[in-house]
Parts: structure tokens; C-alpha cells; sequence
């Protein structure tokens, strides 16, 4: 199925208008063992959010997402599998995050290993999205809820 005969069917399902747009169509993570861990996470309901660099909000899809927003997650190989739902959007500082916000992505048991993680991913997308990382930098929070799934 094409992402956009997956996203007409979500539309169809949803009852929605078939005008509505997806803000992205992505995978998790930058490789591919992680990228399809990660969605078996969200398809099994433990992994509710998500983290990203405000910078690469900015550039890949150009704006921060909104309540509300509709995403299309991938596998790796970019087979549509779920569209997740914006329900929650926090901004802060890396440095600033906790362990009650950070443990809503159902990847990390603690802080200190989320913020290990994800100083790696931080620094590996900045490479790819031309930023560079530091503990000041502004993360983007998104909680989402999964709407509908294949």
C-alpha cells in the first residue's frame, strides 16, 4: 500500500475530510534496527512520544508540530504502518529534561539513560541536519496517541 492509499484509508476510517494533511510521513531513529524497534513499541501502545531537535523541526517539516497535527510512522523501509495523533507538545532545554517526561517515549528505565541515548541521536542528526548539539539545545516533546494502524 502507498503512503497515500494508506492515508486516504485513515481518512475513510477516521470519517474525516479527505482535504485533511499529514505534517510527515518518517521513521524512528537514524538506524534501521532502531527505527523498527522503536515502531514495534508504538504499534504495542509503550512508546506514547517522541523527542526531537527543535532545529530539525524547523527544517524537515517547518514548523513545530500542534496539537492535533496527523504523522504517518514507517518501517525503515518506508511501508506506511500507523498514523499517530499530536496530543501533548513541550519545548525545553535538553539539559532541563526529566525522567517524568522522557520516560513517556517507553524506551529508557531511567534519565541518565534516555539523555545517553539521545545525546548520540542529538549529535548524529545534527551531522545530517547541520546543527550541532549541546545541553542548551531546544528539544521538542510530542506526545501522541496512535489512530490508526495496518
Amino acid at each position: 500500500m502507498t503512503t497515500s492509499e494508506f492515508w486516504q484509508a485513515f481518512l475513510a476510517a477516521a470519517g474525516l475530510d479527505k482535504t485533511i494533511e499529514y505534517i510527515e510521513c518518517f521513521h524512528f531513529d537514524l538506524t534501521e534496527a532502531n527505527a523498527n524497534v522503536l515502531l514495534k513499541l508504538v504499534l504495542a501502545g509503550e512508546k506514547k512520544a517522541t523527542a526531537s531537535s527543535l532545529l530539525a523541526c524547523e527544517r524537515v517539516i517547518g514548523r513545530i508540530p500542534q496539537v492535533g497535527d496527523y504523522s504517518i510512522v514507517t518501517d525503515w523501509n518506508g511501508d506506511p504502518r500507523c498514523v499517530i495523533e499530536t496530543t501533548a507538545v513541550t519545548i525545553l532545554p535538553f539539559g532541563e529534561m526529566t525522567f517524568d517526561i522522557c520516560k513517556r517515549e517507553g524506551e529508557d528505565d531511567n534519565l541518565e539513560s534516555w539523555k545517553e541515548g539521545h545525546r548520540r541521536f542529538f549529535t548524529a542528526e545534527g551531522k545530517i541536519e547541520g546543527y550541532v548539539f549541546s545541553e542548551d539545545m531546544l528539544v521538542v516533546f510530542e506526545d501522541f496517541e496512535v489512530v490508526f494502524a495496518r
